[in-house]
């Protein structure tokens, strides 16, 4: 009898509320609701109006490096002055032909090789000479400072050092190819002032002084000794 009743309360119960059910316009609320919203949308939004920047900002160049002034400057060396130019490469005489005459003669002198090795170390004392006497003037953009005369010394004492150890070959001939070397990388970091044909024809004239004198310890290891004087 209860689950009956229960039923028959139930049933009436769902009777009422389809009899009393009134739909509620959705699609009428949510576009006023839109119509609400939308203003408060556009008022709180914000558009990115300034110009779109499409090139890059160029890039500041960096400083010359020592590389780059050997490059730049290499392009001046025939406009040496004909004096510098001709007794420059006159020069390389005493440096080239006792490696090429030992090469030639497939045989190693020590007279050769020391006649190279004392007139390297006179080049080595020359160049250093030479940052002394460009230093001193009082138009010469380069200071008679600490740097610049210390440094034009220490040619000289490796010359120095590299004629005591004249009678091994190997020590000696590498204190010179040192000297040459440093000597260079003073010249064209220290001193930037000297002129472009100058830097140019130091760097050719090193280089092949260097070389010669490679040339000779390749020479000492590879052939026989022989005296020709």
């Amino acid at each position: 009898m209860l689950s009956v009743s229960f039923r028959r309360s139930t049933f009436v119960a769902q009777k009422v509320k389809d009899h009393f059910y009134i739909p509620v316009p959705k699609a009428r609320f949510v576009k006023k609701a839109q119509t609400h919203v939308a203003p408060f949308l556009m008022r709180n939004q914000y558009f990115h109006s300034s110009a779109v920047r499409l090139k890059k900002r160029p890039q500041p160049e960096p400083s010359p490096r020592e590389l780059d002034l050997l490059r730049y400057d290499m392009k001046n060396l025939w406009e040496s002055p004909k004096p510098a130019l001709y007794l420059g490469f006159a020069g390389l005489i005493p440096f080239v032909s006792p490696t090429l005459f030992m090469a030639m003669t497939e045989s190693f002198s020590p007279e050769l090789a020391y006649a190279q090795l004392a007139y390297g170390a006179s080049i080595m004392s020359f160049l250093g000479g030479s940052r002394w006497g460009f230093a001193l003037p009082e138009s010469s953009p380069a200071r008679p400072d600490w740097i610049n005369l210390a440094n034009s010394v220490v040619p000289s004492l490796l010359a120095w050092v590299a004629m005591l150890m004249s009678d091994s070959l190997i020590p000696a001939a590498t204190m010179i190819i040192m000297g040459l070397g440093i000597s260079l990388h003073y010249d064209l970091s220290l001193l930037p002032t000297y002129p472009s044909w100058f830097k140019a024809l130091r760097s050719v004239l090193t280089i092949v002084a260097c070389f010669s004198l490679v040339g000779t310890l390749i020479i000492n290891g590879l052939y026989p000794e022989k005296k020709f004087f």
